[in-house]
């Protein structure tokens, strides 16, 4: 993760969902160390309460979870609240809740989200983008060869996981991931 904030990511998710809350909430103090550093934000899947407990900056919901609305009322304006959708009716209701923010995908195919059905794909990204006025970042399956795309479609970024972290040189990817994204 260092080497990924030092190639520029400006905001890191922790998502271990099979922690216990104090192991989660001790992991997510060393990450709130870590990401302020580097001037990153850090975003708390699903845990409101630990994102609040360590300072975090966020917080990001999925379809499981308290629904937005309840959180923004809790939380007020002390978290960024994030929502991943997968369709306009979700990406409405996020907006609607008071998110911030939504994740909308997948874009393209990818094994972590097969769940999900099939991909939205960069068109209908762009129409559900459109629709909405809070920043939509794009997720699922986006590559180096694929970040244009998703960035000319709408997307206000992307999020990643395996292209990032399966390169030799974390730091380097990282670094030209983020020039794809500003260039866009």
């Amino acid at each position: 993760m260092q080497q990924a904030l030092k190639g520029g990511v400006t905001a890191v998710q922790l998502r271990e969902k099979d922690l216990d809350t104090r192991a989660l909430l001790k992991l997510a103090y060393r990450m709130k160390k870590v990401t302020a550093q580097s001037g990153s934000k850090l975003f708390i899947n699903d845990r409101f309460d630990i994102a609040l407990a360590v300072g975090a900056d966020g917080v990001h919901l999925t379809r499981n979870s308290i629904p937005v609305d309840a959180v923004r009322n809790a939380v007020k304006k002390k978290l960024l609240i994030g929502v991943s959708t997968h369709s306009l009716q979700e990406a409405k209701g996020a907006e609607k809740g008071g998110a911030d923010f939504i994740t909308l995908g997948p874009v393209y195919k990818t094994p972590s989200k097969l769940k999900y059905g099939k991909p939205l794909g960069v068109n209908a990204f762009r129409k559900i983008a459109g629709k909405v006025s809070i920043p939509a970042f794009g997720i699922g399956g986006i590559t180096s060869d694929r970040v244009e795309e998703v960035v000319n479609a709408g997307a206000a970024g992307v999020a990643m996981i395996s292209e990032i972290f399966k390169a030799d040189n974390i730091r380097k990817k990282a670094e030209t991931m983020i020039s794809i994204v500003e260039a866009g």
